[in-house]
């Protein structure tokens, strides 16, 4: 990967725009500024790009540790990928799909396992009450809806408690919360966990396959829109460059790095905000930016892909999708190349369930997954042709996935900050996106926004 931006020793590169994370929001970002002849250099703390996208080859094909799927409404990221020629092909889901609840395994078919009528009655109503929520919530300014402080000041643990009393139904919010934050419910405040639905088409868009943010996925994995972009980019990329402090002044800012210093007019920084906090500013900015970025907390996850010679959950009816309340496993999806040549699976280790197994030893943590695959699919599952996992809140360029989240308070005190520029930075990222926060779509979104913003600044 091109990285000749780098800095000398005692010179100081320049360029209009510094932006700091080569993820998809900073790519972007960069793509947006060179078509409009803005130089600009892309300033990336890894030894390659794509953030929260990384995918891997795994016996015969390319499968994803990172960020996977694409829905609909995604248009961005589908404009993106058409694009860059990067092809889609659909989540598989025809069969039979799995519960475990208590230890206890629920076949089922459709979107929901058999229920009591009490719990279908508390979910049916559950749903009512999000959507009638949601109508309230400014999608561009959450905190200003009319009852931001009364849904900000509980999180959704609380109000489960307080609404839902049906266990099944319980369980099933569970679950959601943890697939969709990878968070725990007791985490999350109400107001912010409304929004993100708000921004992602409601509930039923973020947690479902067809119609779903799970729809399809990208052959060759969803890393490969970063990497044709940074090849696009070239010279403009600068790896291995961690950021450590930036300062502004009345004519620019200057950013120090690994690599030595860099100077611009202006800088967009596409990093979540827990990690944005540990740069050092020396030009201290707005104390409700500063409290923003270290109470947004990164997501807890591990994510796990077993590959195999067959896809014997297939061939024995069933979808690969299982849903777990105990084990590693909280959500587990089939995970089959596009054409089929290399079955796999993929879990998630998510919110405590994260934390948990994080503490455990690597080859503890792939006894139980294989085990919990063996439970749900066959003995067979014990076997697979290759194992591989990322644990995302033990990498220091990420602190965890996917996202940054908000706890009780922080969305109405705070929240106002999270898109406002600070001098001459501006900030992206899919934690600042008013569609599809927290996805794909939304870090392009982002970086989209914030070439706008510096464009116009820049022309002023």
């Amino acid at each position: 990967m091109p990285s000749s931006g780098s800095a000398e020793a005692g010179e100081t590169q320049t360029a209009d725009v510094l932006i700091v994370g080569a993820g998809v929001a900073g790519l972007t970002a960069a793509r947006e500024l060179t078509k409009r002849n803005v130089g600009c250099l892309v300033l990336e703390a890894r030894d390659r790009v794509g953030g929260r996208t990384l995918s891997q080859k795994v016996g015969r094909d390319w499968l994803d540790l990172g960020g996977q799927w694409i829905g609909p409404t995604q248009d961005r990221l589908a404009a993106l990928a058409r694009e860059l020629q990067v092809a889609t092909f659909p989540q598989h889901q025809d069969g039979t799909k799995l519960l475990s609840w208590g230890g206890k395994l629920i076949t089922y078919k459709g979107d929901l396992p058999w229920l009591s009528l009490a719990t279908q009655l508390d979910l049916a109503l559950m749903d009512w009450r999000f959507k009638s929520l949601i109508k309230e919530i400014p999608i561009e300014a959450p905190w200003s809806a009319k009852r931001a402080l009364e849904l900000d000041g509980q999180t959704v643990e609380t109000w489960k408690r307080r609404h839902i009393h049906a266990k099944g139904a319980r369980l099933f919010l569970d679950i959601v919360v943890r697939a969709v934050f990878t968070s725990e419910p007791r985490d999350l405040s109400f107001l912010y966990f409304l929004s993100y639905l708000k921004s992602g088409n409601g509930l039923e868009s973020l947690i479902s396959i067809k119609g779903g943010a799970q729809e399809a996925r990208f052959v060759g994995g969803a890393q490969r829109l970063s990497n044709l972009m940074a090849e696009q980019l070239g010279a403009r990329m600068v790896l291995n460059c961690p950021v450590r402090s930036i300062a502004q002044d009345a004519d620019g800012v200057t950013l120090q790095t690994d690599r030595g210093s860099y100077r611009a007019r202006l800088v967009i920084i596409a990093i979540p905000p827990l990690l944005a906090s540990r740069i050092h500013y020396a030009s201290p900015l707005p104390s409700r930016r500063e409290q923003l970025m270290i109470r947004m907390p990164m997501g807890s996850v591990i994510k796990y892909v077993a590959t195999y010679d067959r896809a014997f959950w297939r061939e024995a009816g069933f979808s690969g999708e299982a849903f777990s309340d105990t084990g590693p496993t909280v959500t587990t999806f089939d995970d089959c190349s596009h054409d089929g040549s290399q079955p796999a699976l993929v879990s998630f280790s998510d919110g405590a369930a994260g934390r948990i197994w994080s503490d455990r030893p690597a080859d503890e943590r792939r006894r139980a997954v294989l085990a919990d695959f063996a439970r749900f699919f066959g003995d067979e599952a014990l076997r697979p042709t290759d194992f591989v996992e990322k644990n995302w809140s033990e990498d220091p360029w990420s602190g965890g996935c996917y996202a940054g989240v908000m706890g009780p308070g922080v969305m109405t005190d705070f929240g106002p900050a999270i898109r406002q520029p600070c001098g001459r930075i501006h900030w992206a990222g899919t934690e600042t996106a008013i569609d599809w926060t927290g996805y794909i779509d939304g870090a392009i979104e982002s970086g989209q926004r914030t070439a706008a913003e510096t464009i116009a600044r820049l022309n002023a």
